[in-house]
């Protein structure tokens, strides 16, 4: 059986100021909050290849396999952009129906199929692998673990170094929330 810690990616100033994120660093907050972080034990380390994502992993003090699939949905346009400047039909579309992409990037059902295909693929035997991505992608993983529509993935609330652990293998998944202590 493998054993997924999916973790959501440490603060960066898009988080913390509503933005869409580009590739940027951890911030200050950030920071602090792996400071408090308790990590579990794993036989590997996965991560997304942009910055954030590896900032958090080598804050772990361990090596980590950059994995593309991992990356972060491709907001296009709104990249660096405020919730608030976004065209409120636009936003309103996207927030709504997840095959849209009025941003010109991917959909949340794109990103849903990318991380289906990642975790088909995850089936290492009995392995703790560690894998610290985006708060959507985390999202992703766990509409993909419950089966569940693409319309439930805004009802999934990521935060940052929140973690859902994962139990099985391709198509039989189980989900077990957690978060590491702070």
């Amino acid at each position: 059986m493998t054993r997924l810690f999916v973790v959501a990616h440490a603060s960066t100033h898009a988080t913390e100021q509503a933005r869409f994120p580009c590739d940027e660093p951890i911030s200050d907050r950030g920071r602090r909050e792996l400071g408090r972080l308790a990590v579990p034990v794993v036989d590997r380390w996965v991560c997304a290849p942009e910055r954030r994502a590896v900032d958090t992993v080598h804050a772990f003090g361990a090596p980590a396999e950059i994995d593309s699939a991992l990356r972060e949905l491709d907001y296009g346009r709104w990249c660096g952009a405020a919730m608030g400047d976004v065209p409120e039909g636009e936003l309103a579309m996207w927030l709504t129906e997840p095959a849209a992409a009025p941003h010109g990037g991917e959909s949340v059902e794109d990103l849903i199929r990318r991380v289906g295909t990642w975790l088909a693929a995850q089936d290492d035997g009995y392995e703790r692998v560690g894998v610290v991505t985006h708060p959507a992608v985390v999202r992703a993983a766990t509409v993909c673990a419950l089966d569940a529509p693409a319309a439930s993935f805004r009802r999934v609330d990521v935060g940052p170094l929140d973690v859902v652990r994962l139990y099985g293998g391709p198509g039989r998944w189980t989900l077990r929330p957690n978060r590491f202590a702070r």
